[in-house]
């Protein structure tokens, strides 16, 4: 059980990562994106900060301080949960993959968590 959460785990913290900094760099589908779904330019840095604070504690949890990892699963769950309804609230279903995509990995992680945890 452990193998398997360590390789998801490893698995979201590249791809929140991977994100985080696309969004610091205000990569051109992140500003598309954002902009249709009604998502303020200037809430990109902070959703960001949210993502890369996500894969940190994730990555601090395999590090040996659970409770963060825990913390930041359940964050990113919240976090990718909002972005799927904010995506079908605008209409915007042809990417909708994307942000599910990202629930669902973050949903597995912290399933995978929870069971290695007891």
């Amino acid at each position: 059980m452990f193998t398997a959460y360590l390789t998801l785990a490893i698995v979201t913290i590249l791809i929140k990562a991977g994100i985080a900094a696309a969004d610091f760099a205000r990569i051109p589908f992140v500003l598309k994106n954002s902009a249709e779904v009604n998502v303020p330019q200037s809430w990109i840095p902070p959703l960001a900060s949210l993502k890369a604070a996500g894969a940190a504690g994730l990555l601090l949890g395999l590090l040996g301080i659970p409770l963060i990892g825990t913390a930041a699963a359940v964050g990113l769950v919240l976090f990718y949960l909002g972005a799927v309804i904010t995506h079908v609230r605008a209409r915007v279903l042809y990417n909708i993959a994307f942000p599910a995509g990202f629930f669902a990995l973050a949903v597995a992680t912290l399933v995978l968590d929870l069971a290695q945890a007891r």
